[in-house]
């Protein structure tokens, strides 16, 4: 078994260089903490920037570096402060992060940053394949490295790739205004596993898929190529047991040996008993709606009077991307916001808003988790949340309230704490109120279960889920192999091929000899088809037919002059060597004036749907439609079809992309085996891509080769991936003389 590797944009240690040595520290908290089960040991490598550029490193520590890395398992990528500055703060921090955090009006679509983001992922991948066996398992950190995972699997098809995203991913809408946005989903599905804090992310994420690279989703599977993608959601979790355990023994601490800050909490609680604590937490980031809480703040006060002087909100703003101008700003505004609230509103012995602008040490943010009241945590979105998880894992005596934007990412998993929208200051106001009342007994029934929940749900368990996921995705992967018409399959089918004494193949044609098209009728065969299909029908004791839901008139116009063996419209036409068509079956078309205005009705009401009538069906297709609306629209469809045609020895055939409704007698397996009864045959061979050929598969004999293009679930002994493999099989066929 390979190693682990890690990948994040920093690594978790921090160097610091100091009269010309080096120290590395390892970094507290966050994901370093939640990989440390994954990151143990000698089988693991956690790639990433040391957090100096190139020109802040001196040549001479350059080895001195890279050995302090290595004793705590990472290798550094190196940096220039040009790429820090284009592909971190620039297309990373400018576009990425407030594009994902719904703030369109930040977002900045500056080609020269996001080719320098490009450039950097690169450097990453190129990294990660430097140190990566084919053996190894690879895992993936972020937004800012949302490119890598495609970079490498270019190069090791084989290795196992799973990537996590920290923050929210948006809906389609918000997602298809980034002028790069194809890039970033092909980048992120080079993945085998692809993970989000939520089920809303990735329900966003594949919603985008399907609709801007068309691909199938079924469930949280996407099909891409050759490969199978899963996507999934992993609620992140925190160290439970160090917070819980850092609180407890802060309660046993005799008070004089409290930090200062305590003691000056504990002054002012002794001064006003009734008073309550009110604690945010957060980065100093519009995302984290700090001006709005504050404007909330004051509304409550003038809602609420008889609070003044029996709340003080104590603010924590730590300072984040200060170089960028949205926090210029938005520091302007908070300073100024509690300026104005504390001089409007402050007596002479009391201060509305307590409000720290600064990074506090963890003893320091235990005096303020175990001292406050309330916890008022209010993002206007986020991808997760940890404070509040941290909140509720220090209350040993299982008081205290949590209130929290349903905005964040934690408001899934935490419905006991009051949930606000952090855009109504009316429904705020009445949370504080009812946090300020809210009866002892009823917060610790309420922290009871929050914190059962989320000392069972750690930051371990979230990381050794990830990682025991992208296992299992191998090890399916590893199951489909063994049903892939693999190379060993692929020599017996040939061997069996040759010695044949007289072939019987059944090949389908959209989706399995050709490509899907927009307009059907621009689906034509290429000249290599054509190549390729004559080899074929030219050899001796050899019968070929191509077999498809296709009306009669375009496989005339298409292949009648090769003079192939076709059957068309599912089993109604029949063409052999080259004759005009004639009817396999007897069947009626009386129905059709019946069922057509339904059709049309769902054409007129679905954009981009169309109808196509043949001799004695008749198709909707939706291909061209929003892939969510078609879906959504061919399940109705259905419904009201099962119910017109129940009497009518009618059947509704789901294809791909397209409802077919056509004579319940006339299938692709009855007329394979009206064929197969006309010969001999001792080698029978079908291959086909969707429903309509889960029929052939099922009629014809067992010792047919039956083949399935794609994954899905099927009839068929054998899979192939992709109409290039069904090609190059087709010519180790044509080759044989």
């Amino acid at each position: 078994m390979g190693k682990t590797i890690i990948i994040s944009n920093r690594l978790p240690v921090q160097l610091q260089i100091h009269n010309g040595t080096i120290n590395a520290v390892p970094s507290v908290g966050g994901l370093a903490t939640g990989m440390k089960t994954v990151h143990s040991g000698s089988d693991s490598l956690w790639i990433g920037w040391s957090g100096l550029t190139d020109e802040e490193i001196p040549q001479s520590l350059e080895t001195d570096i890279d050995k302090a890395l290595k004793e705590h398992g990472c290798s550094k990528v190196n940096l220039s402060a040009e790429e820090v500055d284009g592909f971190y703060f620039g297309f990373s921090n400018r576009t990425i992060w407030p594009l994902f955090h719904y703030f369109l009006e930040y977002s900045e679509f500056e080609l020269d940053n996001w080719n320098m983001y490009n450039a950097v992922n690169q450097k990453f991948a190129d990294a990660i394949l430097e140190k990566a066996g084919e053996d190894d398992t690879i895992w993936i950190h972020d937004y800012q490295l949302m490119l890598v995972p495609q970079m490498v699997k270019k190069k090791r098809p084989n290795t196992s790739i799973g990537f996590f995203l920290h923050i929210p991913f948006p809906s389609f809408e918000i997602f298809r205004t980034l002028p790069w946005r194809s890039e970033v989903l092909e980048g992120l599905l080079g993945s085998d596993l692809i993970g989000f804090h939520t089920y809303d992310y990735e329900r966003h994420f594949l919603s985008s898929v399907r609709r801007l690279l068309g691909l199938e989703v079924s469930f949280n599977d996407i099909y891409l190529d050759n490969r199978v993608i899963k996507v999934d959601s992993f609620p992140m979790g925190i160290d439970y047991k160090k917070f819980s355990e850092a609180a407890k023994e802060h309660q046993q601490r005799s008070p004089e040996k409290q930090s200062e800050l305590q003691q000056r909490l504990n002054t002012h609680k002794q001064s006003t008993p009734d008073a309550k604590f009110l604690l945010s937490i957060d980065r100093l980031d519009y995302s984290k709606g700090i001006a709005k809480r504050l404007n909330a703040f004051e509304y409550f006060l003038n809602k609420y009077p008889q609070y003044k002087e029996k709340v003080r909100l104590i603010i924590l703003a730590v300072p984040s991307r200060s170089n960028v101008p949205q926090y210029k700003l938005l520091k302007k505004e908070v300073d100024e916001l509690v300026g104005r609230i504390n001089g409007e509103l402050a007596t002479v012995s009391w201060t509305p808003i307590w409000y720290f602008y600064r990074s506090m040490p963890f003893e320091n943010l235990i005096d303020l988790y175990t001292s406050c009241d309330i916890a008022w945590l209010t993002p206007i979105r986020d991808g997760m949340n940890l404070v509040a998880k941290e909140y509720v894992a220090t209350r040993t005596d299982k008081t205290g309230v949590l209130i929290l934007s349903e905005m964040a990412g934690s408001a899934n998993e935490m419905n006991e704490s009051l949930l606000i929208n952090p855009n109504n200051f009316e429904q705020i106001a009445d949370a504080l109120n009812e946090a300020i009342t809210m009866p002892p007994a009823e917060q610790q029934y309420r922290n009871g279960l929050l914190q059962k929940r989320l000392e069972r749900y750690n930051v371990e368990k979230w990381a050794n889920d990830f990682m025991k996921s992208l296992y299992d995705q191998k090890e399916r992967d590893n199951i489909y192999v063994s049903r892939r018409l693999s190379m060993n399959i692929m020599n017996t089918t040939i061997k069996s091929y040759t010695n044949a004494s007289r072939r019987l193949l059944f090949l389908d044609y959209d989706g399995t000899l050709a490509g899907f098209h927009n307009d059907p009728q621009k689906a034509g065969p290429d000249e290599e088809l054509y190549v390729l299909l004559d080899r074929i029908a030219a050899q001796k004791n050899t019968d070929m037919y191509l077999i498809s839901g296709r009306d009669k008139e375009t496989f005339t116009r298409w292949f009648l002059p090769k003079k192939y063996n076709m059957i068309v419209e599912h089993g109604v036409w029949i063409s052999q060597k080259g004759e005009d068509f004639r009817m396999l079956e007897n069947v009626k078309r009386d129905w059709m004036d019946k069922i057509s205005p339904v059709l049309e009705s769902f054409v007129d009401r679905t954009p981009g749907s169309f109808i196509e009538e043949k001799n004695y069906s008749l198709a909707w297709h939706y291909r061209n439609t929003d892939p969510d609306f078609g879906q959504k629209r061919a399940s109705e469809l259905n419904t009201v079809l099962t119910s017109l045609i129940a009497n009518d020895d009618l059947s509704v055939l789901n294809g791909n992309k397209v409802m077919e409704i056509k004579s319940s007698n006339v299938n692709k397996g009855r007329a394979a085996m009206r064929v197969y009864g006309e010969a001999n045959y001792d080698f029978v061979f079908a291959i086909g891509d969707d429903w309509t050929d889960e029929f052939m598969f099922q009629e014809l004999p067992d010792s047919a080769i039956t083949v399935k293009v794609g994954r899905q679930k099927t009839q068929a002994k054998y899979f192939i991936d992709g109409i290039k493999n069904v090609r190059e099989l087709l010519k180790r066929f044509a080759d044989i003389k």
